[in-house]
């Protein structure tokens, strides 16, 4: 199976970059695993927050496969502990998915045609936190789930 983390936005900011590098190569010891950056919908200074979201849904809907199971990061989402999500990981390995995906919105969120397609809505805390940041918290908390998986002592529970 393949983690892939997709984001729409920018390129990693300096001040994440090296966290989201070191984290991510951590877990490909684990999974293979890879970043998609999604741009941001062309002209959005110029367009409705629906219409941005609509714009940049299109781009996510095409980028999709059949077999994809797709975790989109959602605020209305479920909320997991960190055993929770290690335990999803393996049950999605054991079932021999081939791409898990964790999809990080744009500034207004997902658009609900996206949203129909995911598999699965998580809800990393009831705070709202920048799209850089939470890419680097989700990249360690994947990895931190990859740790318990194999007993390793990174997670002290």
């Amino acid at each position: 199976m393949k983690i892939i983390f997709w984001s729409l936005g920018k390129a990693h900011d300096r001040y994440v970059k090296e966290g989201i590098e070191m984290f991510t190569r951590r877990i490909s010891h684990y999974f293979p695993v890879e970043w998609k950056l999604f741009p941001a919908a062309k002209n959005a200074e110029n367009l409705s927050p629906e219409e941005i979201k609509k714009a940049e849904g299109i781009s996510i809907l095409n980028a999709l496969q059949n077999n994809d199971v797709v975790v989109a990061l959602d605020e209305n989402g479920k909320q997991w502990n960190s055993l929770e999500l290690a335990n999803f990981i393996q049950q999605k390995a054991n079932e021999s998915s081939r791409n898990l995906i964790f999809l990080i919105g744009g500034a207004y969120g997902l658009d609900e045609n996206v949203l129909r397609k995911c598999h699965f809505k998580w809800s990393l805390s009831k705070l709202v936190f920048p799209h850089q940041l939470v890419r680097i918290i989700l990249a360690e908390q994947i990895y931190r789930a990859c740790t318990i998986l194999r007993n390793e002592k990174y997670h002290h529970s």
